[in-house]
């Protein structure tokens, strides 16, 4: 018995796809598929803007729009004839299943089923690595001719097996589409929270009434501000007046921070991916003992909070307490806030979209924004409890719905990861499913 024999498992057979069941077929996509490109309906963006409707316009990788009318009825499998992304096979889908009325352009092949269903040939080639088949079209760009695709080989199940592994992919694919409904909602929950508790529109019963005095038991009232009405018992403050003395510090400049002066170890020199990634311990910048204590005014303390200033702009990330020690570079600004503001809370305002467009400035146009001048960051407006129990108890209700959506993203990429290991084990027979 050869080597190449004795790893194959009884009731499997090598192909040219690989190693599949032993009643699993091998056909070129011509014999198993119809090919039907004559359907194609090419329109440029101009023409489908007066033709706007209810039918999709699909192109290589994704509905590009909706028109008046339909060409295909029906279902079919699409992959796309040029582009980049059948070198994003692993993460990027190549196929696209289309049902009922729609339309496609002519940058998609039309798939019908005949041997095989329409749906198998969506789930076989999804993700399968075909650029060996394919032609180049420059740098990074393929061409999937007709010829070429009749010419690609496909594992082929009993039909029964296809709607069988269809199915159990299918319902895979019905629980991340309800998990990821769910996020959005949750989502949709936090933000509508955020604008409620964040401007005093709405108050946690805790404080909604005086609790001692004439007044007690009465509902507070409301107080005209910079910011618009806000409770009585807030105020408003500059974030110069919620840091500490010299506590809004931007970067050193970079003729103060230059490659000559990292070495191999020492004080940590915290980046812009640090703020982005939330994350203390990423980069491999350090400095010395001379240059740190040169650098003193940047030192980066647990609790701080830094800021990435510019490309990334205005994320920002609050230092834990077992974060390395070490200096912020040019492109960071570090925060360190006085007793009276509850970090949690603060860190829940700064990342409130209605806060960073006030600090973000995009009268420069185009993608690239930058932060606002420095000394209008620190006049920067919050609204701000006076009683800094309100501020935890409303950055707690926060922290806690942030805590339920990162859950379920994680359920989410973890079933995103068991759909993909399905994929990999019944698109090429390795387990079986009953028929």
């Amino acid at each position: 018995m050869s080597a190449l024999e004795q790893v194959i498992p009884e009731g499997y057979k090598q192909t040219e796809v690989g190693v599949i069941p032993s009643e699993w077929e091998v056909n070129k996509v011509s014999k198993a598929f119809e090919i039907c490109n004559t359907l194609r309906f090419p329109l440029s963006a101009k023409v489908r803007e007066s033709m706007a409707g209810e039918y999709p316009y699909y192109g290589p990788t994704r509905i590009q729009d909706y028109i008046n009318e339909c060409r295909i009825d029906g279902e079919y499998a699409l992959i796309g004839e040029d582009g980049d992304h059948f070198l994003k096979f692993e993460t990027v889908p190549q196929t696209q299943l289309a049902k009922g009325k729609f339309n496609v352009n002519n940058h998609a092949h039309v798939i019908k089923g005949k041997v095989a269903t329409a749906e198998w040939f969506y789930l076989f080639f999804k993700h399968r690595e075909i650029t060996s088949h394919l032609s180049r079209q420059g740098a990074g760009r393929y061409k999937l001719n007709k010829a070429t695709l009749e010419q690609l080989p496909c594992a082929i199940p009993p039909k029964q097996e296809q709607t069988a592994i269809a199915n159990a992919l299918s319902d895979v694919d019905a629980l991340l589409t309800e998990l990821e409904k769910l996020i959005a909602k949750k989502q949709a929950i936090k933000t509508a929270s955020m604008q409620q508790l964040l401007t005093g529109k709405t108050r946690l019963p805790q404080f909604a009434t005086y609790t001692e005095g004439k007044k007690q038991g009465q509902p507070k009232g409301t107080k005209p501000s910079e910011l618009g009405e806000i409770p009585e018992d807030w105020e408003t403050r500059t974030l110069k007046e919620m840091a500490t003395s010299n506590g809004l510090v931007r970067g050193p400049f970079g003729g103060a921070l230059k490659k000559e002066h990292f070495s191999k170890s020492g004080y940590k020199v915290y980046e812009q991916r640090n703020a982005i990634y939330a994350n203390a311990t990423m980069g491999n910048y350090f400095i010395n003992q001379k240059k740190f204590e040169e650098l003193k005014r940047f030192a980066v303390n647990s609790g701080d909070f830094i800021v990435s200033c510019s490309g990334t702009i205005g994320k920002i990330f609050k230092v834990p307490d077992d974060c390395p020690e070490g200096v912020i570079n040019q492109a960071l600004l570090k925060i360190t806030l006085n007793e009276t503001i509850d970090p949690d809370y603060f860190g829940h305002y700064f990342k409130w979209d209605t806060f960073q467009e006030k600090i973000i400035d995009g009268t420069q146009g185009g993608a690239m924004k930058n932060l606002v001048g420095m000394s209008e960051f620190k006049e920067s407006l919050m609204p701000v409890p006076i009683c800094k129990r309100e501020q935890i108890a409303i950055a707690t209700i926060l922290s806690d719905m942030d805590n339920e959506i990162q859950t379920l993203e994680q359920r989410l990429a973890k079933t995103r990861q068991i759909k993909q290991g399905m994929m990999q084990e019944l698109l090429t027979g390795r387990t079986r499913l009953p028929y």
